[in-house]
């Protein structure tokens, strides 16, 4: 019989919103979620400059003494601690669900994944598109600023997806990460923080592509802290340790040791803290982690209240569509910029900061319309299934597989950029990549992860139960 009952109305006030979140949500953590994406756009708007002669630069590289911002503005540290809380919740809900032993990790790894790879690819087939019109109408053979401008889009934009290709590759490792927290605690932490110093001193007396490993230990590392958090370890205490330590540690590190002052990465540096991740970003993050563990109790009693809780809410679901498309937003209003005539003040000169809120209001009105066209992408992942009934055995191991060459497809996209018909080679990790690779190997991996499906037996469907519930996470 068919359930003809209207559905339920979504709330909408304060309280309403209010009322209707469970009572154990950690609100600081979706706070820090949104609000670390909202900075790391922000910071990008504010560091990307369009040269008189036309090149795209970085406001740090003018001027350095704007460096040390960065030692609060890159907040991606944040972004893969709270995402530690949020895959234990996630993870904790499994575990209580029935069913079989096999297509937990599949069901786990399906569900991250599609949360990220349906916005994304919705980006990549526009940029692609962008790319095709680009060449075919010869705008990237051109000689001089416009074409050089229209090459440097077609490769820097994407470079946002590196976060995506990351953040999905420590999805891949939750599940083990967090068994292996259950068994020994706080010292998977401190394996991983010993690691990557380990990695730093092999990288910088000479095995350079040693420092590749750092990818995984510097940010699972910082993933693992959400764990931590969870469970309610990382106490005030704690915090104020992790956040005196953890600046003192990175300070020390650009002071004395072979790390640049930027926490991002800077066009001609001959070492980034970013690529590979070094011991001082590590140690930065856990700075700022213990920021972040400091201000929890306030925060929460702020969030605790209905209207400041309605922001968070109404936010959340537009941060990861207006992270994807806010450079889009940036290129876009810099090229009118210069199609307009109009120069840009030098870089940190009083003009400059006083015509920054007047761009951030453009650029935001810009990105708005970016999110209002592509939000529909972003409205959740694959829901995790009520029950596990699967019965084929290789279904993990094949998400697991789909997870490591995702992984590098991602990856390789962000590096070597969408022009397709151009199809120029940058160098990834090892050897030359052109877009097209990158590209063919991406497509492999959602081919993987596609096989990867439920598999629902026909008396199942045949009786009319619906076969998955929303994931409450």
């Amino acid at each position: 019989m068919t359930d003809t009952r209207a559905p339920a109305p979504r709330p909408r006030t304060a309280a309403e919103l209010d009322a209707a979140t469970p009572p154990d949500r950690d609100r600081w953590a979706d706070a820090i979620r949104v609000g670390s994406l909202l900075v790391v756009i922000v910071g990008h708007w504010l560091m990307v400059v369009l040269t008189p002669a036309g090149e795209i630069t970085n406001a740090l590289t003018l001027v350095p003494s704007l460096q040390p911002l960065t030692w609060f503005l890159q907040v991606m540290p944040l972004f893969f601690l709270v995402g530690g809380v949020a895959h234990a919740h996630t993870l904790e809900s499994l575990d209580r669900r029935p069913g079989t032993r096999h297509g937990r990790y599949a069901a786990f790894f399906r569900s991250r994944a599609s949360r990220l790879l349906r916005p994304t690819l919705a980006f990549l087939a526009v940029w692609v598109v962008v790319g095709v019109v680009a060449d075919l109408t010869g705008l990237t053979s051109r000689p001089g600023d416009a074409g050089e401008l229209a090459r440097d889009a077609l490769v820097m934009v994407p470079q946002l997806l590196w976060f995506i290709g990351m953040y999905l590759g420590v999805c891949a490792f939750a599940p083990l990460m967090r068994r292996l927290h259950q068994r020994h605690g706080l010292l998977v932490v401190a394996v991983l923080v010993g690691s990557a110093c380990l990695v730093d001193v092999l990288r910088f007396t000479g095995a350079e592509l040693v420092g590749n490993l750092n990818f995984a230990f510097v940010w699972l590392a910082l993933h693992q802290l959400g764990f931590v958090w969870r469970d309610g370890l990382l106490t005030t205490r704690v915090g104020w340790a992790m956040l005196v330590g953890g600046f003192a540690a990175m300070g020390a590190a650009i002071t004395w040791g072979p790390y640049p002052t930027s926490m991002v990465g800077l066009p001609g540096e001959a070492v980034s803290n970013m690529a590979p991740p070094t011991v001082a970003l590590l140690a930065q993050g856990v700075g700022i982690a213990g920021l972040a563990v400091v201000l929890r109790p306030v925060m929460a009693r702020v969030l605790a209240r209905p209207r400041p809780w309605k922001v968070v809410v109404v936010a959340s679901p537009y941060a990861m569509t207006a992270f994807l498309w806010h450079l889009t937003a940036l290129m876009l209003v810099l090229l009118a910029v210069r199609a307009l005539g109009i120069t840009q003040p030098p870089v940190a000169s009083g003009l400059w900061w006083l015509t920054r809120p007047l761009l951030f209001t453009v650029l935001g009105v810009v990105t708005a319309g970016f999110v209002a066209v592509f939000v529909r992408f972003d409205r959740g992942g694959r829901p995790i299934p009520a029950r596990i009934d699967e019965r084929r055995a290789w279904v993990d191991p094949l998400a697991a597989v789909s997870a490591f060459v995702l992984f590098f497809g991602i990856l390789m996209v962000s590096i070597v950029g969408v022009d397709i018909l151009g199809n120029r080679p940058v160098f990834f990790l090892v050897g030359d990549v052109t877009p097209i690779i990158g590209f063919a190997v991406l497509a492999v991996g959602l081919c993987l992860l596609r096989l990867t499906g439920p598999h629902q037996p026909a008396d199942h469907l045949a009786s009319g139960a619906a076969p998955t519930t929303p994931d409450a996470s």
